[in-house]
């Protein structure tokens, strides 16, 4: 594992951090193919959203960017991930935040992918608040969600509202074919705007598939063709099972997979005396 911390390598973070003592910071996680990122100035985009809204200074962008690449280049294939924290959180103790930045080996990907629907009511579910659409390291309920799934027998979770309206996966989007049109939650529910997934439904558009953005009840989910998830780990994955219902592997699933695959390949970062440029 390659790790900066505040562009030191081998540096850590004292114990009285506010992200140990009190998960008070926010993150992004970027996908590297082979030391190459993928949608790097957005991902900093939002990460400056997140920081915005919890308050916290943060590091020129450039700064940022160029620690990224570093740990990208270092570690070759996996996720590049950002940590930002507010520094000491202990009585007694001062000091700054610190911004870690580590590359780490990808998690393992299942052959299928089978949710359980599981209500989250810590999610804004629309209900606007100043952290609702901010990345924060603040994961435990999320967390939680997929382990109740996983002990009733599914891979991971999909958050419902309290009335039944189908919110996101705990790190991951959603979305699902219906009547040929390919169905996904509003961002004004206020989930976590996926880069991913916005990169799909783009996707979607230029392959003349109707994209519609909305308040789904679970029932329309489970009656859906095809089901699927975006994130930065998963990509364009294929979900074959949402609780009791059972989906076949879709051809709208297939043909946004692959088209996402290319659109990585030809948004890879080289560089090119001292500087990283999109190719």
């Amino acid at each position: 594992m390659f790790v900066l911390v505040d562009g030191l390598p081998g540096a850590s973070i004292p114990v009285t951090d506010s992200a140990v003592v009190r998960g008070d910071g926010c993150f992004e996680a970027i996908r590297s193919y082979d030391g190459r990122l993928f949608a790097l100035d957005e991902h900093l985009a939002r990460l400056e959203h997140s920081a915005a809204a919890l308050r916290l200074p943060l590091r020129d962008r450039g700064e940022l960017a160029g620690w990224c690449k570093a740990a990208a280049v270092a570690g070759g294939e996996g996720i590049v991930r950002i940590i930002v924290t507010r520094g000491p959180a202990v009585p007694g103790v001062e000091g700054p935040g610190h911004t870690i930045v580590m590359h780490h080996g990808l998690p393992s990907r299942p052959d299928s992918l089978r949710l359980g629907p599981v209500h989250a009511p810590w999610h804004p579910a629309g209900r606007p608040w100043e952290l609702s659409v901010a990345k924060t390291i603040s994961y435990a309920p999320n967390l939680s969600a997929s382990r109740s799934a996983v002990e009733m027998g599914f891979d991971d979770a999909v958050l419902l509202s309290d009335d039944g309206t189908v919110l996101e996966g705990p790190t991951f989007a959603v979305g699902w074919v219906k009547g040929g049109a390919l169905e996904t939650p509003a961002l004004d529910l206020l989930i976590l705007p996926s880069i991913t997934r916005a990169h799909a439904l783009e996707l979607a558009r230029r392959q003349g598939i109707e994209v519609r953005e909305g308040r789904f009840p679970i029932d329309r989910a489970l009656e859906a063709d095809e089901f699927m998830a975006f994130s930065t780990t998963k990509e364009v994955m294929a979900v074959v099972g949402l609780g009791s219902a059972v989906f076949e592997p879709g051809p709208v699933a297939a043909s946004l997979a692959v088209a996402f695959t290319e659109l990585v390949a030809q948004a890879t970062y080289r560089h090119s005396a001292g500087s990283w440029q999109t190719r």
